[in-house]
């Protein structure tokens, strides 16, 4: 299909083929093509945000030449003439603007373009004043020292005041040992995990075997424009590793080495079969005698490379022993065979993946709207739930109407539909999105007094597999990076989501405005509150539900429209909230990312306990635990006046059973981590939900007063005295809880 990737990937490798282009040896005006580069490029900046990578990767190359020594005068004019069309093109993008110049992900090409300068302006110096090498050498020195200091002084001083702008999640993924950034908007893409060697061989095919063949060929024909595929193979399979979504990069790269390589074994085989070469070969032979002549020569006149020479004779008689072979009879009729075998296998292997192509583009690029399904009788039927709703949408709702579905349909609902949704896959603003997180997995009230003031209709997928509900544990995270309030005490909202494999919600999600919606009159019991929601489309199979949203603020809906903020071309609108939704709004913590060094506050405690709790899922599914029995809590405490309650207590007998069952159990574990761990938060609201906790012992008869003073944590051993849990008593070796403390 002709996606954004799809366009993006054409702008892409016309670049790259320019920049090559203007690189071109014997060609004094090649450089030339660097202007056409930059046009190609501003191309790539318009379609797709992957222009990062294009820009990055071209000034990676660039300053590779330098390391390489072929720093000249034509790749200086090729590389300036690029850098400078295509940012000042890429400026003119207004999703883009001033970001070339302030985005770190962006600056490095920056610095590579500020270096060319200087070295330039250095060779112009040399030549002039004709100086020595080492004398150029001291001058690049001076220049290069008296620029960094300019450029030191200068980030100094705008830093401060915000002027450059942080790397973002998804490039900081790509240079962490794991495959979390810490963002879990980010995190809950499924493209955004690390690729497996099945992906490579899905998207390459063959080619995972002949890119590397290529690649060897490369290293040994090095040029300006040649060593461009080095960097860029060396550089895609880093990122492409890191995340499956980005081998969409390497398909280039992979098909010109993959050529090269087969370029090679067929120009080598017809060679063979047509007897082209016997000549070369023969010329080969004579000007190796000669050399192995003046080789012999000098060993005569040099007795100290005596045994060198003997090296290289050894070498070169095994060289001649060779050629002599292939050009024999036998020889020949082998290298034919061979040949005939390379040309015969490249041809079905074609075949083969010239059908496997056709195959997968077919799969790519149908409609992934429009799926297949199988009745329980067999029967092959086309669901078109999808498309049918968003028709459902265009034929049945006012122009001006706003559609709240999660993002994932965004280009869908304003493509298909033609009407406004609240976001979309282009939706940059974190903020945003958990402002739409919260509203769907918030509770229906809270849910509601979001989505009155924003949409008018809300869009749900529902049928099962891949929809909001399976998905609606990552759209609460994201709510909750943002609004602590939302899963307070619970970074990563294990308490929203199901409780077993059954389906059977968990008490938050049981009352979000995302599943009342989701199950209305399919779940016993669950129908969407009449007053505020009237359901006014559900499609053939169910995969689809739609909503109208009833009391919509028209206030609202009049104040946005009436305080637009638009570029000069009008296209590119930033939306505005309306008054209405400030007590809710007031209540958000702008998302920190970890390299956010702009900001004057941090959120290492949110990150910390972010990364422990996917890092340790036991943890991480207890306090959700935990965090579900305080709500039950909570709701017996709101409803005391009506119903009688007590605070749980243990009896002595429950007691006496607990302390006296000995097992490893996921609970002992978990236990033991936490005091071993000195998490006392946990540890404290663990023992109020369940108070049998203090009382658990693990198979060898230790619990948690052993470890509380085996670690010497007297708070925890405090909490432990209070609950009544003995230190006396011995484990199966015969040690007390102060025997361990004496150790």
């Amino acid at each position: 299909g002709y996606d954004n990737e799809s366009v993006a990937v054409t702008a892409m490798t016309l670049t790259f083929w320019l920049w090559m282009r203007s690189l071109r040896n014997k060609d004094n005006y090649s450089h030339f093509f660097g202007i056409l580069a930059g046009v190609a490029y501003f191309n790539m900046v318009a379609a797709w945000g992957g222009y990062i990578f294009v820009l990055n990767l071209i000034g990676a190359h660039a300053a590779f030449l330098v390391l390489l020594g072929r720093f000249s005068d034509k790749v200086y004019m090729a590389y300036t003439l690029f850098y400078v069309v295509g940012t000042a093109l890429a400026i003119q993008v207004p999703v883009v603007g001033w970001s070339p110049l302030k985005s770190m992900e962006q600056l490095p090409a920056c610095a590579v373009f500020l270096g060319y300068q200087l070295l330039q302006y250095c060779e112009i110096q040399r030549k002039k004043n004709k100086l020595s090498r080492k004398d150029a050498f001291k001058l690049r020195i001076q220049v290069a020292v008296s620029a960094l200091a300019a450029v030191t002084l200068i980030v100094v001083a705008v830093t401060p005041n915000g002027y450059f702008g942080p790397i973002s999640s998804r490039v900081r993924g790509l240079f962490v040992p794991h495959t979390k950034t810490g963002n879990p908007l980010v995190d809950s893409v499924a493209e955004h995990q690390a690729a497996s060697s099945q992906a490579y061989w899905q998207y390459l095919h063959i080619l995972c075997i002949l890119a590397p063949a290529g690649f060897v060929i490369v290293l040994f024909r090095f040029g300006d424009a040649s060593c461009f595929l080095f960097v860029y193979a060396v550089t895609a399979y880093f990122f492409s590793h890191k995340m499956v979504r980005l081998i969409l990069l390497t398909a280039p790269i992979a098909s010109s080495l993959g050529g090269i390589a087969v370029g090679r074994v067929v120009a080598w085989s017809v060679s063979v079969l047509i007897g082209e070469g016997e000549e070369e070969e023969k010329g080969t032979k004579k000007s190796g005698s000669k050399s192995d002549g003046k080789k012999e020569g000098k060993k005569r006149k040099d007795k100290k490379s005596t045994s060198n020479s003997h090296g290289l004779s050894g070498v070169t008689a095994i060289r001649d022993g060779f050629v002599e072979a292939s050009n024999s009879t036998e020889g020949k009729i082998v290298k034919a065979i061979a040949a005939i075998v390379l040309l015969g296998s490249l041809y079905m292997q074609a075949s083969t993946f010239k059908d496997y192509s056709w195959k997968i583009s077919a799969g790519l690029s149908n409609p992934s709207i429009i799926l297949k399904g199988q009745t329980r009788e067999g029967n092959i039927i086309k669901v078109d739930d999808y498309r049918e709703a968003y028709w459902w949408l265009r034929d049945n709702t006012p122009e001006d109407a706003r559609i709240m579905a999660w993002w994932d349909y965004g280009y869908q609902i304003t493509g298909i539909a033609n009407r406004t949704t609240i976001a979309d896959g282009n939706t940059w603003n974190h903020e945003h999105i958990a402002l739409l997180g919260k509203a769907l997995t918030g509770s229906v009230e809270e849910g509601y007094a979001i989505a009155r003031h924003l949409a008018d209709y809300v869009l749900i997928w529902g049928g099962g597999g891949g929809d909001d509900l399976a998905k609606s544990p990552h759209l609460a995270r994201i709510a909750n990076s943002v609004y602590r309030d939302h899963c307070p005490g619970d970074v990563t909202c294990r308490a929203f989501g199901f409780v077993d494999r059954k389906g059977t919600p968990s008490p938050m999600m049981e009352k979000s405005f995302l599943y009342n919606l989701h199950s209305h009159r399919l779940v016993p019991g669950v129908t969407a509150d009449p007053e505020k929601f009237e359901p006014v489309y559900r499609s053939k199979y169910g995969k689809v539900r739609i909503y109208k949203i009833l009391g919509v603020s028209r206030k609202s809906k009049k104040w946005v429209e009436e305080n637009r903020q638009c570029d000069a071309g009008g296209w590119f609108c930033p939306g505005q909230y309306p008054p209405g939704l400030k007590e809710i709004l007031d209540q958000k913590k702008d998302f920190a990312q970890l390299e956010d060094f702009n900001r004057g506050d941090s959120d290492a405690e949110y990150q910390k306990e972010y990364f422990e709790n996917l890092n340790n899922p036991e943890l991480a599914r207890k306090r959700g635990e935990i965090k579900r029995k305080e709500e039950e809590v909570d709701e017996l405490e709101k409803k005391k006046d009506q119903i009688p309650t007590k605070v749980k207590t243990l009896s002595d007998e429950e007691k006496v059973e607990i302390y006296s069952t000995w097992e490893d159990t996921e609970d002992t574990t978990l236990m033991w981590k936490i005091v071993n761990g000195n998490v006392v938060d946990d540890l404290e609201r663990w023992l109020k939900a369940d108070p049998g906790a203090a009382w658990l012992r693990s198979a060898d008869g230790r619990g948690p007063m052993w470890w509380a003073f085996e670690s010497k944590n007297q708070d925890i051993v405090t909490i432990l005295m209070k609950m009544g849990v003995p230190h006396s008593d011995m484990d199966k070796n015969g040690l007390t809880p102060v025997d361990l403390l004496k150790d």
